[in-house]
């Protein structure tokens, strides 16, 4: 079942989950094997077959039978207030019942810390059973699998663990990831909705809506379905069906937008449509639980980088995952490649099993990074090492102000932002912003604070004094004496 050195698979990889969950000491033949099927099914099909234990697939089907009840039983049509707008601020807050008319879908989300597990006191409407149960579920086997990819990259243990929500949840925190309980009926109310028809290689005539092609902008999502539906396109541009002969206790799973980003491109993300042709009624209902990075962390190829992988330009500079998932992505240009991306793990030392490809090699002729845009980056690790860390334990929630706004706040402990500046020690003087968004002369300042030593380690100041980078504010701002 393993894919070899060089060649490809004949068609979408099966792997066991039971073989993928990683343990300590030297990697099993078996474990690198089934790790080599999923790099390579990911490639050439961006997405893998994953079979579950009987245990685990008896819940899911137990969650397609309540779903399928609990649709049934709501309203011919939603109200105006249960359709779905679209606002990408909304990314992580999305929770229980809403409607998708123009992608003929309805959709329960459930979402810890956010979603109640009991029913609705003005209603009294039961959420579907079992979602409680199912989501740590999930999540484990999700986690698992992105352990996987990082092994087949030649990434450090859990390398994505920092983008990743706590485990369990701390006090008033609320999921990123999220289970989804979708329906794609017919519902009357829905017939209106434009549908583009296509003719696949059998000759058979399907229907997708014309919305319908879309990349999910997490790291990783697992779809378990009662009916087949769901078409993803290939390496080749091909599209292909893949749930038509999943087992019982098997799930398709298929990589996201965000994880393309923190793999710096080497994973592309799956482009995805559900066929609606067919359905009657409640004719299909499935479970998609999404992996989701945390709001706070920050996405880039740095973990790629220190792998010895060549990063292109565009995957250097490390970006804030709340702005991420509200930015609209050119899909279409992830799927111009070349060439296939390489995955690869280490090869057995006794050299029974060959590397299913070989290590891309880094790019010699990426040349270094300005001294701003190193300082940007390393700012951007304080945070997410340092700030956060500090400010999770504490329970802060972290919202910055905008530099204008900041420069009389500085001045006063009675400002918005004082309490929380004293409470997590940010530097006196440094405007209480992003620091993404810090002058350089004052991210200098935040590093400082939160690793002493750090300039005189890097000699970053005198690089930018060099270049003329070094001043502090814009010249519409004034300056704090501090970093005159």
């Amino acid at each position: 079942m393993g894919a070899v050195a060089g060649q490809c698979l004949p068609s979408l990889g099966r792997v066991k989950l039971t073989d993928l969950i990683a343990s300590e000491g030297l990697p099993s033949d078996t474990y690198k094997i089934s790790v080599s099927t999923l790099s390579q099914s990911l490639t050439q099909f961006s997405a893998v077959i994953l079979q579950l234990p009987a245990s685990d697939g008896a819940l899911l089907r137990s969650g397609l039978e309540s779903a399928h009840l609990y649709f049934h039983q709501k309203a011919s049509y939603p109200n105006a207030h249960m359709v779905h707008n679209h606002d990408s601020r909304d990314w992580c807050r999305t929770s229980g019942y809403y409607a998708e008319p123009q992608l003929c879908q309805e959709t329960y989300d459930f979402r810890p810390g956010l979603t109640p597990t009991e029913p609705n006191n003005n209603t009294m409407e039961y959420p579907p059973a079992g979602l409680p149960d199912m989501f740590p579920l999930l999540a484990r086997v999700a986690r698992d699998v992105l352990d996987a990819i990082t092994f087949s990259l030649n990434l450090r243990s859990s390398a994505f663990n920092g983008i990743l929500d706590n485990v369990p949840l701390r006090n008033r925190e609320i999921s990123s990831s999220v289970l989804s309980v979708c329906c794609h009926s017919s519902r009357q109310a829905f017939q209106g909705q434009q549908h583009g028809l296509t003719t696949q290689d059998d000759g058979q005539l399907v229907m997708f809506s014309d919305h319908e092609h879309q990349v999910d902008k997490g790291l990783i999502t697992l779809v378990k379905s009662d009916k087949p539906g769901l078409h993803i396109r290939d390496f080749h541009g091909n599209w292909m069906l893949v749930d038509a002969d999943l087992g019982p206790h098997e799930a398709i799973v298929y990589p996201g937008l965000a994880l393309y980003y923190a793999t710096a491109g080497y994973v592309t993300p799956a482009t995805h449509r559900i066929d609606t042709g067919s359905l009657h009624g409640y004719g299909r209902c499935s479970l998609a639980f999404k992996l989701m990075p945390k709001s706070m962390a920050s996405l880039s190829g740095s973990e790629m980088s220190a792998a010895g992988h060549g990063i292109e330009a565009q995957f250097q500079l490390p970006i804030l995952v709340d702005d991420f998932m509200q930015r609209t992505h050119p899909v279409d240009q992830l799927h111009n490649r070349q060439s296939f991306q390489n995955y690869n793990f280490p090869a057995a030392q006794d050299g029974s099993l060959k590397s299913l490809v070989k290590r891309r090699k880094p790019n010699t002729r990426c040349k270094p990074l300005p001294p701003s845009k190193r300082l940007r980056l390393e700012a951007q690790r304080v945070l997410k090492e340092r700030v956060q860390e500090i400010a999770d334990k504490k329970g802060i929630k972290l919202r910055f102000c905008s530099l204008k706004d900041c420069e009389s706040h500085i001045q006063s402990l009675d400002s918005p932002c004082g309490s929380i500046r004293m409470e997590i020690g940010w530097p006196p003087g440094v405007p209480f912003v992003h620091p993404h968004d810090l002058p350089n002369k004052a991210k200098l300042g935040f590093l400082e604070a939160y690793e002493p030593g750090w300039t005189a380690s890097q000699d970053v100041e005198s690089s930018l004094i060099e270049t003329g980078q070094a001043s502090q504010y814009p010249s519409n701002c004034n300056a704090p004496t501090q970093y005159s």
